[in-house]
């Protein structure tokens, strides 16, 4: 009989015929045995169904074909149908390093960590290596004053412990992006976060992802800063709160610059920005980035 606690696998699918195979199969390969996949198919239109056949008569793998709703409803019927003590993500177009719940897991002996994400890496849509920085600092520990700024949690990489969902709720429904940020400000309001150096995860990067939306990640986070800072208020200082929307801004200005080589509405951005902290120094370094592309 294991003593390894279950961990339940939810993984959300549209349309990921191709891809969602191999997603399941590479958690199904984990040297951590007690374990269940969940796939709440959100009403594919392609060949979803036939290649998930495949996994029929394995007990550990529930396929749920349900309507189309979006993602937050679907990966919330994934945490509604889930059994484990702990909750794992895994997007259908993405893999598993087969020791990451090795890696992550021991990390809950504490009791007070509420969150286990890890390293990732990067592969095209054939499944090649691809090279790619990572873009933000990983922090441990009560990352709310981290976190507040930049989203530096890779969702998939996340691993939850279920009490998580029981005191401080599911995804927001009303998101139509931006779902997991939400999620880990809500939490890292009462647990720590912890870092796993480890690569565990694989990010698949294709044409079409909904992550290429930017304009509407930025119309979504604009939503959900406010919404955290209005839940609590006291969750940080002044400050911070300043510092967090001067982010926002430029984080926005420099995006809409480099996907639409716009110029005046990201310099409004980026002066928003240093209206709310004059002394941001990346605020002055895109405004230097964005006047040097003008020239």
């Amino acid at each position: 009989m294991t003593t390894e606690p279950m961990v339940s696998v939810v993984i959300a699918t549209y349309n990921m015929g191709q891809y969602l195979p191999d997603a399941v199969s590479s958690v199904l390969a984990q040297n951590w045995t007690n374990l269940e996949v969940i796939v709440v198919d959100d009403g594919s239109t392609d060949n979803t169904s036939d290649r998930m056949e495949v996994f029929n008569g394995n007990p550990r793998v529930r396929y749920i074909p349900t309507e189309n709703r979006g993602q937050p409803k679907a990966k919330n019927r994934g945490l509604n149908e889930a059994k484990g003590e702990f909750i794992a993500f895994c997007d259908a177009d993405d893999l598993w390093d087969p020791k990451k719940l090795h890696v992550q897991m021991p990390h809950f002996n504490d009791p007070t960590v509420g969150v286990v994400y890890s390293e990732v890496t990067y592969i095209d849509q054939d499944g090649n290596p691809i090279t790619k920085p990572q873009p933000y600092e990983r922090h441990s520990g009560k990352v709310t004053n981290n976190l507040v700024v930049k989203n530096f949690v890779p969702f998939g990489s996340a691993v939850i412990r279920r009490r998580c969902l029981e005191q401080n709720g599911c995804f927001d429904e009303a998101l139509p992006m931006g779902i997991d940020w939400d999620l880990w400000l809500r939490y890292s309001v009462d647990w720590h976060f912890t870092y796993a150096p480890e690569v565990t995860y694989i990010y698949r990067i294709w044409p079409g992802q909904m992550s290429k939306n930017f304009r509407g990640r930025y119309d979504n986070a604009f939503r959900i800063l406010n919404k955290f800072l209005d839940n609590h208020p006291n969750a940080i200082n002044e400050s911070l709160k300043a510092r967090a929307w001067a982010d926002m801004y430029i984080s926005r200005g420099m995006a809409v610059a480099g996907g639409e080589d716009l110029f005046w509405e990201p310099l409004k951005d980026i002066f928003n920005g240093l209206r709310r902290d004059f002394s941001y120094m990346p605020a002055w370094r895109a405004l230097i980035k964005l006047i040097l592309r003008r020239a």
